[in-house]
């Protein structure tokens, strides 16, 4: 497999860093690069050599997509993106994705959390053919490493559109990651959707959305023994699911090591807001009630909305992994 190489960190000897904030108790300041493959349409981001996550964004997908999201020790972390040809429960599941049901004004309703059945004929489940409904990825944003610091900036455009031709919604992300050391890392992520083509009303109903989503492996899931721990205490679907909170947390044992991945949210993002958890694995914050979907909440033509998450990729459970502390950090911009 061929790649180019972006743009790399270098690696320089300095004074250890605060536990927790970027390297955490170690005196080299991780490597972080990134490698296009423009024949498998993806983007590879690596620390220290190692495969920390993958972007992918192809014509074959009926959205972008990051995986596969590794574990400090480098296991899979979320689920495999669906086969067409093999029966997967909730084939739609993107392993770490952004997305929702929309009707843009004037034009019909678009499920794109579920425009994978769009690419697939009824009457031959086993064919393929080009997505009716998809989230494309336009063009890259700049991309920096910081020479001084591990972190990196990265960034994507993308076109909400449907039938293939008609534009629903701009977005914009904007990625900021950071080496925590050890095979750890996080992503400080801004998803901002704009209504540039008319009125853009959410329809998603209660029970179906999250912005964005994760789907954890099944070795991770509770089913298999991993824990769902959210802010406020609550554990597993029955304390977490549609209840508020400012970061949840979902940690299991697989191969005798413990690791998990926590989705914070941001002060910045309306508060209080409800989260969608399941004890098989997928798991995402929600809007504030007022703009949820079953409240059919519409955004006006000129207007943007944001959502800006952390993503903590961490050795441990919830309290060996300091995901409490590191939320404070986040959240006074520390982290």
């Amino acid at each position: 497999m061929k790649y180019v190489s972006i743009v790399a960190a270098i690696a320089i000897t300095v004074a250890p860093v605060p536990a927790g904030t970027h390297a955490d108790k170690t005196s080299t300041i991780p490597k972080i690069e990134f490698k296009n493959d423009t024949k498998t349409a993806t983007r590879t981001v690596t620390i220290d050599g190692r495969e920390a996550f993958v972007y992918r964004h192809g014509a074959d997908l009926e959205t972008t997509c990051f995986y596969p999201v590794r574990s400090p020790s480098g296991k899979l972390m979320t689920l495999k993106i669906a086969d067409a040809k093999k029966k997967q429960s909730y084939p739609h599941h993107r392993s770490f994705w952004f997305t929702d049901k929309i009707q843009l004004e004037g034009h019909r309703d678009v499920n794109f959390y579920a425009s994978y059945y769009s690419g697939i004929d009824k009457n031959d489940p086993k064919s393929k053919k080009p997505f009716r409904d998809r989230i494309r990825h336009v063009k890259f944003l700049p991309t920096e490493v910081q020479k001084d610091k591990p972190i990196a900036h990265t960034g994507m455009k993308l076109i909400w559109e449907a039938d293939r031709k008609t534009p629903y919604l701009d977005e914009t992300r904007n990625v900021r990651i950071v080496a925590l050391g050890k095979g750890q890392y996080f992503l400080d992520i801004t998803f901002t959707v704009t209504a540039a083509y008319g009125d853009v009303r959410f329809t998603s109903d209660s029970v179906h959305y999250a912005w964005p989503y994760v789907r954890m492996h099944p070795k991770f899931s509770v089913d298999k023994g991993g824990t769902i721990t959210n802010s406020e205490g609550g554990v597993n679907q029955k304390g977490t699911h549609n209840k508020p909170a400012v970061w949840i947390d979902y940690s299991g044992a697989v191969d005798g090591v413990t690791e998990g991945l926590t989705i914070f949210s941001h002060p910045d993002n309306d508060q209080p807001h409800k989260w969608l958890t399941r004890n098989y694995g997928c798991f995402g914050p929600r809007r504030i009630d007022k703009r949820s979907g079953n409240r059919k909440y519409v955004l006006k033509k000129g207007e943007s909305l944001k959502r800006r998450v952390g993503v903590l990729v961490h050795r441990g459970d919830v309290k060996t992994g300091q995901v409490a502390r590191r939320y404070k950090l986040y959240a006074g911009g520390k982290l």
